[in-house]
């Protein structure tokens, strides 16, 4: 076997197939990774592999055309045939010399990864375990290459057929696609021709998971077109003789077996859970749940179900969303998702809402309890402003299903209410998303108008009062307080005056505004060259936990104060300015931003909260924040929804109790971090992948073709 293996290796490079094969592949590869990676920035040589998949359709072909079709025309497969090495361990060998070219090749194409690390990209593990994908993409289809290879004599056909068996397989998931599985036949069919789907297993490699269904399809389907390979040698090799049993039927009945098997095990492993079958590797985990998630589940104790508004099979929802999905079927026995065709049931969503619903819209169901979820919500997005073009900058299905899946179970979901009357800025736009994704009903209140804070109000929005509270008011919240309500407050810098009435609301947790604004002196703490528009120092707390890109933007902020310790009351500050920050009083007058006699010193909590023991043991929360501002679209947009993730952990965090919860599991973040490579090296890697390299495989190729041509 090592004889034949060696023999066929050496045959590859000692004529120009396995130094073209090479040449041809990461000529390729150089071009798209140039393109992809280093000029537009693409940190995910997925990209690039995806790009270059189509590849195998020309390269494989030539590598495995001659494998067994050149022994048969040239009758040396007698001597094969006739030497003491089985068949088996022949085919084996004769595939595994493919295979090492092929190895060498993405051993080569590995360099990558290291590129891209070093210009500044992070997804070193995603990127290998995409080039993991695509070699063993490629290891099977040189099964499937060489099988052929041993159906003919001729190597032109071999090449055709191999390019034909390939491409069906490579475009399977498109065309069972367009098969409807409404029927018992339709969900036979496309499962059947699904199992021929090439491409699919290689996807989930790209997305940034190991799949350990994947590795199985790719080596169990392999190994299946060697062991057919095997026996199509097999039936050459003996004479059949009508007096004893026949080969055929022999090789038939094993050939079954193998084909039952490779089917057996794929199903089998297909039933594996998807929380233990798949490893996360991409940095923000993107197809794992989080603990928080992983809790709720295994304490849901009702059936619930979640309609998908489309197939399966279709291209047309993101692969994450069906991950997740299946991740949440798996990791809970009440949870059950259904995919609902829309073109053979199109009332289905009738039944939940009036609303014309999306391709991929998610309707989660318990009992006479729905919620939609438009599919795009599932998604977050910015606008780049030098090409206008929406870009996807984050995956949100894991906090908008857990949301919904707690909203259509709980019998007790949390009431905040946004207090008004006193030129409030009123919560709107990500903000207000925020609090509908916690399930928290948010009511207006007008305490003029009010006895008292209503009992069901698990926290009061405060946010940016122009006016001061009445002293009426002021009380009804400190009797609030005192209960064991919670508060969330913000300070606005255009207040008309001071507000005494809303500092003694404050005071109960002995937290005092510092007169006048910050500005910072450290110049990595504010944006723009503006010492009022903050970025301050995020600390460490479970409010702060989802914040995920390092910046709040925290312009025009009033400092907070509060004593370093007390007995009744535990302070956790959220955002710190630096030593070097100053808040003057008279910004009329400023001059500069450095201290001067009047100014208070920093360094400034403008981010604070307070937890305080109240009546019965009960405690009352206050979050304060220095900036109205903070909480407005645009200022979020600036730190790519930095703001309103703060906003969210804060929600949480008030809104939680004994009886009521709000579940907030924040979005994740899409790996944008962009390749910067300079030009001159860029173009130098190009030349390098793109000609240096192919050039001199062809090179080698044509020499060692020569030398032996003229010997």
């Amino acid at each position: 076997m090592l004889a034949i293996f060696k023999r066929d290796l050496a045959g590859l490079f000692q004529t120009v197939t396995g130094w073209l094969y090479v040449a041809a592949t990461l000529a390729l590869f150089g071009l798209y990774f140039y393109a992809i990676n280093l000029s537009y920035g693409d940190p995910k040589l997925s990209s690039t592999l995806s790009s270059i998949s189509f590849i195998t359709f020309i390269t494989v072909p030539v590598l495995t055309m001659r494998s067994l079709s050149e022994e048969m025309r040239s009758k040396t497969d007698q001597l094969l045939l006739t030497s003491p090495v089985s068949v088996g361990k022949i085919v084996v060998a004769k595939y595994l010399a493919t295979a090492v070219v092929h190895t060498a090749t993405v051993v080569v194409m590995g360099v990558g990864p290291l590129i891209i690390l070093s210009s500044g990209g992070a997804s070193v593990a995603q990127n290998y375990v995409s080039l993991l994908g695509f070699w063993m993409y490629g290891l099977c289809c040189l099964a499937i290459g060489v099988f052929v290879s041993a159906l003919t004599e001729s190597q032109v056909i071999a090449a055709v057929l191999t390019f034909v068996f390939i491409f069906v397989g490579f475009m399977m998931g498109n065309i069972t696609g367009l098969i409807q599985d409404t029927g018992t036949v339709g969900t036979f069919v496309k499962a059947v021709m699904g199992s021929y789907d090439l491409l699919t297993p290689m996807q989930t490699f790209f997305d940034g998971c190991i799949s350990l269904s994947g590795v199985v399809y790719y080596l169990t389907v392999g190994a299946l077109f060697v062991f057919l390979t095997s026996q199509v040698v097999q039936k050459r090799r003996w004479t059949v003789s009508a007096k004893r049993l026949s080969l055929s039927a022999f090789s038939a009945g094993f050939v079954g077996i193998a084909v039952a098997l490779t089917v057996f095990v794929n199903l089998a492993v297909g039933q594996i859970p998807s929380t233990v079958s798949q490893i996360d590797v991409t940095a923000s985990q993107l197809y794992s749940m989080t603990d928080t998630t992983k809790d709720f589940l295994a304490k849901l104790d009702k059936d619930v179900t979640v309609y998908v508004i489309g197939t399966e099979s279709s291209s047309n929802i993101d692969a994450t969303v069906k991950q997740t999905l299946q991740k949440y079927a798996d990791s809970s026995s009440h949870v059950k998702v259904v995919y609902e065709d829309p073109y053979a049931n199109p009332t289905f969503a009738s039944k939940y809402t009036t609303d014309q619903v999306n391709y991929g819209t998610l309707i989660v169901v318990c009992g006479d309890v729905s919620k939609v979820l438009d599919y795009n919500s599932l998604f977050e997005s910015e606008v780049d402003y030098q090409t206008y073009q929406s870009n996807v900058t984050g995956y949100d299905g894991e906090g908008q299903l857990t949301s919904a899946i707690q909203y259509v179970t709980s019998d007790n979901l949390p009431v905040v209410y946004e207090l008004e009357g006193h030129s409030e800025t009123a919560l709107a736009g990500d903000f207000t998303s925020v609090v509908s994704k916690a399930n928290v009903t948010l009511n207006k209140l007008t305490l003029l108008s009010s006895d008292a804070v209503p009992d069901d109000a698990q926290a009061v929005i405060i946010n940016g009062p122009q006016a001061d509270l009445s002293s009426d008011d002021a009380k009804k919240l400190t009797d609030y307080v005192a209960k064991g309500g919670n508060l969330f407050v913000s300070l606005d810098y255009q207040a008309k005056s001071d507000l005494p009435n809303l500092e003694k609301v404050l005071a109960e947790f002995k937290v005092t505004p510092v007169k006048g604004l910050v500005l910072e002196n450290d110049q990595s703490k504010y944006y723009n060259g503006n010492p009022l528009y903050l970025l301050p120092t995020i600390d460490e707390a479970d409010p702060t936990a989802s914040i995920t890109n390092g910046y709040v933007f925290a312009p025009y902020s009033r400092g907070l104060s509060h004593p370093d310790s007390d007995d009744e009351i535990t302070y956790t500050p959220l955002l710190t300015t630096s030593d070097s920050a100053v808040a003057k009083a008279d910004l009329s007058n400023v001059t500069t931003s450095q201290y001067e006699d009047g100014d208070a010193k920093g360094p400034f909590d403008i981010g604070l909260e307070a937890v305080k023991t109240a009546d019965d043991d009960k405690t009352s929360t206050l979050a304060v924040f220095g900036s109205t501002l903070m909480f407005t679209d645009d200022a979020d947009q600036m730190v790519a929804g930095s703001n309103s993730a703060l906003f969210s952990g804060v929600i949480a965090s008030i809104t939680n109790s004994s009886d009521v919860a709000s579940i907030v599991i924040p979005a994740k973040a899409y790996d944008v971090s962009t390749v910067t490579v300079p030009a001159a090296t860029a173009l130098l890697w190009a030349i390098i992948l793109i000609g240096v390299v192919p050039l001199l495989c062809l090179g080698a190729g044509v020499v060692v073709w020569y030398r032996r041509r003229k010997s």
